[in-house]
C-alpha cells in the first residue's frame, strides 16, 4: 500500500509513531503497509484519522487525499 507509507513518510512518522496513535501493534502495520496483511474496517478508520485522510483514499477509491469533514459528534 504505497500510499499508506506515502501519506506516513509525508507527515514524517515512523511506523511507531503509527502504534501509538492507532493502537495497531507496529508489526502488524508494517504488514499492513507492505500489503502482506489486509486491514480491518476499524483499523483503516484509525489510520484515516491518525494520517488526515479518507478511508476511500487509503482504499484507492478516489485519488484526492483530503479527508471528509467530520461531524462533531
Amino acid at each position: 500500500m504505497s500510499r499508506l507509507k506515502d501519506l506516513r513518510n509525508a507527515r514524517r512518522f515512523t511506523q511507531l509513531k503509527m502504534q501509538m496513535l492507532t493502537g495497531i501493534d507496529q508489526s502488524d502495520y508494517s504488514k499492513i503497509e507492505t500489503g502482506r496483511r489486509g486491514m480491518s474496517f476499524e483499523q483503516c478508520k484509525r489510520i484515516a484519522l491518525a494520517l488526515n485522510t479518507s478511508m476511500d483514499y487509503l482504499a484507492g477509491l478516489t485519488d484526492d487525499p483530503a479527508p471528509y469533514p467530520r461531524s462533531g459528534k
